[in-house]
């Protein structure tokens, strides 16, 4: 793992045009950033969702902020409230606005105004697929994704779904950040391996900031 070679001081990777990884960027704000998760989902459990297709995610997810990400049986939308609570979702910790702020300017993209967190929890097993991120009207809005607690193995390939990919080894507070020609690139999470963090035990926790615009 990263952590037996390098101490505490961020460093950034180059990951694609339009892409970089800003290694342990997040490391300072982790305790808040997990404490404010907590408080989030105390509001808006975490729940499987279940895909148009009838697939249930092996990743639990809640959001924050003024839209939430959530299926439906002919696709995926942003909504204002929770259809579990049948409330808005909680608004965004300013934590989560600091941090979203500093990573998204310092990878280059200083005009990001997101409107909503998605919260994913993993546990040992859980994955995402390969996947674009194109529910948003604006496209020209970067994401931001932050890892949380147990290292996963990020995949990151091109604009059709059997480019070639490369795997990289994220850990706790490392951030990735890819907007510009990377937008629309194809990535997913392999696998969960099983492990134990100091901060957050057998869990990993990503959040990924987004500007939703009204997408309803």
């Amino acid at each position: 793992m990263l952590d037996l070679f390098a101490d505490e001081t961020p460093w950034q990777e180059p990951l694609a045009d339009g892409a970089v990884i800003l290694r342990r960027f997040a490391r300072a704000a982790a305790d808040e950033l997990i404490k404010q998760i907590e408080n989030v989902a105390q509001r808006s459990p975490f729940r499987q969702m279940v895909t148009p297709g009838g697939y249930t995610m092996s990743v639990a997810m809640t959001n924050c902020g003024e839209r939430g990400w959530t299926t439906r049986q002919h696709g995926y939308l942003y909504s204002p409230d929770d259809p579990l609570t049948g409330k808005p979702w909680p608004a965004m910790p300013q934590a989560f606005r600091h941090l979203s702020d500093a990573a998204s300017a310092a990878a280059g993209y200083r005009d990001f105004c997101p409107d909503a967190c998605l919260i994913n929890r993993y546990v040992p097993g859980a994955k995402l697929s390969l996947h674009q991120d194109k529910d948003e009207p604006d496209l020209h809005q970067p994401i931001v994704s932050v890892s949380l607690g147990l290292p996963a193995v990020f995949q990151f390939g091109g604009l059709k779904r059997n480019d070639p990919l490369v795997r990289i080894m994220l850990e706790h507070g490392d951030v990735v950040v890819w907007g510009g020609a990377s937008r629309l690139f194809y990535h997913g999470i392999l696998p969960l391996k099983p492990g134990h963090h100091p901060a957050t035990g057998d869990i990993r926790y990503n959040l990924t900031f987004r500007r939703t615009g009204k997408s309803e």
